[in-house]
C-alpha cells in the first residue's frame, strides 16, 4: 500500500487541524489553573492538585486526538505515549503500518509550572518512515508542521528553517560557534558512571574552551534546555539551534519532530559514539532507538556541501560526549 500525493495532502491537512484543536484544549486548561479568582474555578483547582490536574489534561487531550483519528482512519495504527506503559516495552512501536504516534503533552514539567514550551505532538508514519509532523506549542502561538515532498512550515506560512537567504553552512569550527540542545532527563541516580554524570561530563567538554578538557573542549556558543525533546526537534528544523543531543526518548517523543527535521533539511543520527568516530557511516537513526543526535538543516560553504557540513559536525560531537545507557526494555 502506497498514499498517493493526494491522500497523503489530506492527512497532512486533517493533521494540522486536529494539532490546532489539541493545543487549544491544552491552553485551555492552562487558563483555567490561572483563573479569574471566580469561586468556580478556586473549588476547580483546589479538588486535585496540579499535578494530578495535569495528567487528566494529558488523557482528555489523547482520548479525544485518537478518538478523531479512528473515526476518520480506522485502519490505521495509534501509538500514545498514555496507550502504552513506559518502560515496558521491548518492541518498536513503529513499523510498517500506516500510524499515528502521538504525545498529548510533551513538555509535562513545564506545563505545570506555565512555562510556555510545552506542545502536542501529532505524527504519521507508513512503511517504518516518518511522513506527518505536527507540532501545536499554543502558549506560544508556534504551530510546525511538515508533509513529506511538501516542505516544513512554521505557522504554515512560513517555510523552514527560517533564514534561507542563504541557509547559512554549519560554523567552520562546529561545534564552536553553535547552539548546543540536550536535557537532563530523567535518570538522575547518583552514580559516577550513570547517565545524568555522562551527560555531565558531555555537557562540560562541549562547552569549555578550545583546548581545553584534553582536547575535547568544543566551545559551544551556548547550551540550551527546552525541558521538551519535540520542541528541541521543531527549533532544530527552524534552525535556532543547531545540535540537539539526547538519549532515553520514546517514540511519540520524537516522530513529529523527525519527520519536520528531515523535510526541513536537517540531519538526524544516533547519539552514542561509534568507536571510530571519524571513519564510521553515518547512518538514519530508527524512531524508537532512544539515542538521537540531530543537526540543523545546512547551506554549503566555499570548501563543502551542506550535507558534508552537518556530518563533519556530527563526527564533532561524537568526540566530545560520552555513551549514553538507553537501551529498550527487555532488549
Amino acid at each position: 500500500m502506497e498514499f498517493s500525493r493526494e491522500e497523503l495532502g489530506d492527512i497532512y491537512a486533517f493533521a494540522v487541524e486536529l494539532g490546532k484543536q489539541a493545543g487549544q484544549m491544552l491552553l485551555d486548561a492552562a487558563k483555567l489553573r490561572m483563573g479569574d479568582g471566580s469561586k468556580e474555578e478556586k473549588e476547580h483547582v483546589q479538588k486535585e492538585n496540579a499535578v494530578d490536574l495535569v495528567t487528566e489534561t494529558d488523557e482528555d487531550v489523547e482520548a479525544f486526538i485518537k478518538g478523531r483519528i479512528l473515526e476518520k482512519y480506522p485502519s490505521h495504527k495509534f501509538v500514545g505515549e498514555e496507550s502504552y506503559s513506559k518502560g515496558t516495552r521491548r518492541d518498536y512501536l513503529i513499523d510498517d503500518s500506516p500510524t499515528w504516534c502521538v504525545d498529548p503533552l510533551d513538555g509535562t514539567v513545564n506545563y505545570i509550572h506555565l512555562f510556555p514550551m510545552f506542545c502536542v505532538s501529532i505524527g504519521f508514519s507508513h512503511n517504518s518512515k516518518p511522513l506527518i509532523g505536527v507540532i501545536h506549542a499554543p502558549f506560544l502561538n508556534q504551530l510546525f508542521s511538515s508533509c513529506s515532498g511538501r516542505g516544513a512550515w512554521l505557522n504554515e506560512t512560513q517555510p523552514l528553517p527560517l533564514i534561507r537567504n542563504p541557509i547559512p553552512p554549519m560554523p567552520e569550527k562546529a561545534p564552536s560557534g553553535c547552539i548546543f540542545s540536550c536535557e537532563w532527563g530523567k535518570d538522575r541516580r547518583d552514580d559516577p558512571n550513570g547517565n545524568m554524570h555522562r551527560k555531565i561530563e558531555s555537557f562540560v567538554n562541549m562547552a569549555a574552551e578550545i583546548g581545553g578538557r584534553q582536547g575535547r573542549g568544543g566551545m559551544v556558543h551556548g547550551i540550551r534546555s527546552l525541558g521538551s525533546a519535540t520542541l528541541d526537534l521543531a527549533y532544530v528544523a527552524m534552525g535556532s539551534l543547531d545540535i540537539w543531543w539526547e538519549g532515553g526518548c520514546w517514540e511519540w517523543d520524537v516522530a513529529a519532530g523527525i519527520a519536520i527535521l528531515q523535510e526541513s533539511g536537517g540531519l538526524i543520527t544516533t547519539a552514542n559514539p561509534p568507536e571510530e568516530c571519524a571513519t564510521a557511516p553515518i547512518e538514519e537513526v530508527r524512531i524508537g532507538s532512544r539515542l538521537y543526535l540531530a543537526i540543523r538543516p545546512a547551506g554549503p560553504s566555499a570548501t563543502e556541501t551542506g550535507r558534508a557540513g552537518q556530518e563533519r559536525t556530527v563526527r564533532e560531537v561524537w568526540r566530545r560526549v560520552r555513551n549514553l545507557d538507553y537501551s529498550r526494555p527487555g532488549a
